[in-house]
Order: C-alpha cells, then structure tokens, then sequence
C-alpha cells in the first residue's frame, strides 16, 4: 500500500514513478477522491458538532418544559445528513483504496530502465560452465532415462506440470532441501520455521498477492490460500506488530510446498520440471529497519549465492529493469544458473527487497528505542534457493556420457556417502 501523504506531497514523482514501469498516471483521480473524502469529512465533524450541541439545547428544553419540536425534527435531519456522509467518507476512502492497492511498489533509484528481461543488466558472473565431449542432454532427458523422473504417472495423479521423483533423484531433492537449510541457519545466522501452507485472505494481501496474484493462486473452498511462497506466512508473522528495535533484523527461513496456478504461462516450459503447480522451495525473510534494509538486500543475495558457489554451479547475478521487476519489489536481483542441456542461463532465485511496502499493508512497525512512535519496518524475501530448479541445474551440469550424474561432493554427506547416480 502507498503513503497517502507522500501522494500529496509529490503527485508528480509519483506518477513518474508508475511511469517508469510503464503505467499512465493516478495521482489525479486518487488526489480527486482524496480531496473530496476529507470535504465531506469535514462537514460531517461539523454536523456532530451541531448534533451535540442540539442534544444540550433539548434536554435544557425539557427539563425547563419547552417545546422541543423544531430542535428534534432538526436533529433527525442531522441524523440522516450524517449517515449519508458517513457512506460517502467511506465509498471514496474505498475507492481510492482499492485503486492504490492494486499499484506496483515504487521502483528504487538504482533500479535501470528497460521494457522488459532484455533491459536487466549483469552484475557479476561466477564459475566456469563446464565442457563436455558430448551433447549435453536437458534433465528431463536424464531423469527419464534414469527412470526416476515420471512425469506421465504425475499426470494421471494430478494432470500436467507435476512430477514424480523416485529413488535417488528423490534422495536428491531431499539432500538439496536439507542442505540449504543446514547453510542458513548454520552459517547465515536464520531462524528455521516450520510454517502453514494455507493461509488466510490478510496474510495474503499483506505480502501484496492479492488483489494482483489471484488468479495464478489456489483457493480452497473453505477460502484460505495455498502459499504461492512461504514469504507469506514467514513476512506475514509480523502483522500488527510493533517490534522492538532489540529484535531487528529477524532472519527466517523455511522449506516448504509452494503451490502456482501459473495463470499465463501456457505453452512456456511444458516440458519437465521448470515450470510446475507444485514445487520445493527454501525461503529467506528478513525484517529490518530502513536504514539496514540495503545491506540485507546484499547480504541476502549473498546469501542465496552461496549455495550456488557451494554446489559448483555457474550463476550470474542479474540487477532486474523497471519493466522486470515485480509488483511488491522496490528492488530485484535475480540468480541465473547455467544449465547446458538448455544452453542457456534461468532464474534460480529472486532476492527483493520490498521497503515498507508489504509493512504498511499489514502494519507491521517497529519502535527504534523506548517511547519513540512507532515507524514501518522494511521487509525483504529471497529464494534460498527454489529446490526443483536447483535439481534441475545439479543434474545438467554434473551429467556424464553415460546418462548418469555425479554427485556434488556437499551433498554426499545427505545421500548416505553415494557418489553418482545410475
């Protein structure tokens, strides 16, 4: 959600803001709603205040035995005036408020321009993509080949873009889980949850998914949500809060299903495990002050790249364009992995930080020291990293010849000591 306030103070930054991201202006309509709202505000604080004073001037009235005829039919007429300007206040506010919610977070300075993924600019690039004396197969190839990658078994369960992972590929995705979690919170100073995948319609529309992100979302017929994420119930534990200085920043992590209706996505990456309903992923959150959030945006994709650097895969970090970056982000970098059987580099983790854009919509504040008032944290979420696609990239780039895969040698601990799989 948007600071009214900053709206009014700089229509034309504001605007500009949208601009860079492609969207005509909203200042006018929203400063049009705004204006008229506090009116009519207004003259309802003046007619309670005639209501009051009525209510004094008749029970002098009576108690003296006057007539109270005309006072009375004039407060009835108050009454009904008040109730239709009580519905106005609240249709504009309404209004305005469901138009600001569906506005993208304002871009950070540092953010380039650019229409599109074509605009993002490299930031650094890491490793060596490895050479192979043969052609490098894609890992659906390798998985089916293995038979331990079903996709037609998962289809006749759940239908497409479902997977089931058997024998040591299962082991595999399960190793890759365990192992970014043991580096978080062992050597990155995160806290483990263990949080719900459904969750409520507030929890939802304080991490910005709704109103946007309905349609690529699940809903139960109990109305909750299955999380597209587990940044939505990790960021949103702290709505309503007012922390204490003290405890920032908080640092969570979690594994857990995420679940996409990927609304829009047909006919991209039908085949294999790239684009799926449902998938593994390890979560980063971070809750900070203002003044920190910056050095944690780093520091979490710092964070995220470790892994990759761990593993041995090469990645490149990529600073995302205005065009590109998502609707709650003030800022986005994304880690592309190197992945031979595509040829070609893919996402891998987004690291985001939102400033207090998820933090006004639910509240979330914090106090900097003992009687101050309360101000909005900034929250920041990264993905530690998205465990199918890391699979995927562990699988393409440790291949050999034969079809079989080499285990990475930071992962043998969690298979049982097992070397490659055959």
């Amino acid at each position: 959600m948007h600071d009214i306030r900053a709206l009014r103070a700089d229509p034309t930054a504001f605007d500009a803001d949208l601009a860079r991201r492609g969207m005509e202006p909203v200042s006018a309509q929203v400063l049009a709603w705004d204006e008229e709202k506090r009116q009519a505000q207004t003259l309802l604080q003046d007619k309670q205040t005639r209501s009051k004073t009525l209510a004094r001037e008749i029970g002098t009235l009576k108690r003296t035995g006057g007539d109270t005829a005309e006072l009375e039919a004039e407060g009835a007429s108050l009454r009904a005036d008040m109730e239709g300007l009580k519905e106005k206040v609240d249709m504009l506010g309404g209004q305005a408020t469901a138009l600001l919610a569906t506005l993208p977070n304002r871009l950070d300075a540092s953010v380039p321009a650019g229409p599109d993924e074509s605009a993002n600019v490299v930031q650094h690039v890491w490793g060596n993509k490895p050479e192979f004396s043969f052609a490098p197969k894609q890992h659906f190839e390798l998985g089916e080949a293995l038979g331990q990658m079903d996709f037609a078994t998962a289809a006749k369960l759940s239908g497409s873009r479902f997977v089931v992972l058997r024998g040591a590929l299962a082991r595999l995705e399960r190793a890759l889980g365990q192992f970014m979690l043991d580096l978080h919170v062992n050597e990155h100073g995160y806290t483990e949850m263990q949080v719900p995948v459904l969750v409520n319609d507030d929890a939802m529309y304080g991490t910005d998914k709704l109103p946007k992100f309905a349609d690529q979302s699940f809903r139960t017929e109990d109305g909750r949500w299955l999380v597209p994420t587990a940044e939505v119930p990790l960021t949103a534990s702290v709505s309503g809060d007012i922390l204490d200085a003290a405890v920032l920043p908080m640092r969570m992590t979690s594994l857990s299903q995420c679940f996409r209706s990927e609304a829009g996505a047909s006919g991209r990456d039908v085949r294999g495990m790239l684009r799926q309903h449902q998938f593994e992923k390890v979560e980063m959150v971070s809750v900070t002050t203002p003044e920190e959030s910056d050095a944690e945006h780093e520091r979490m994709t710092r964070c995220a790249e470790t892994v990759l650097e761990k593993l041995n895969i090469p990645y490149r970090r990529m600073l995302l364009c205005a065009g590109d970056t998502g609707f709650g982000a003030a800022k986005t970098f994304d880690l592309e992995a190197w992945l031979p059987g595509q040829d070609a580099w893919r996402e891998i983790s987004s690291c985001s930080n939102t400033c207090d854009f998820q933090a006004r919509r639910m509240n979330a504040r914090y106090r900097a020291q003992a009687g101050a008032a309360p101000a909005f944290v900034h929250t920041l979420n990264g993905s530690g990293l998205a465990v199918g696609r890391t699979l995927i990239a562990v699988m393409e780039n440790y291949q050999n010849e034969d079809g079989s895969i080499t285990v990475p040698e930071v992962l043998r601990p969690y298979m049982g000591g097992l070397a490659r799989i055959a």
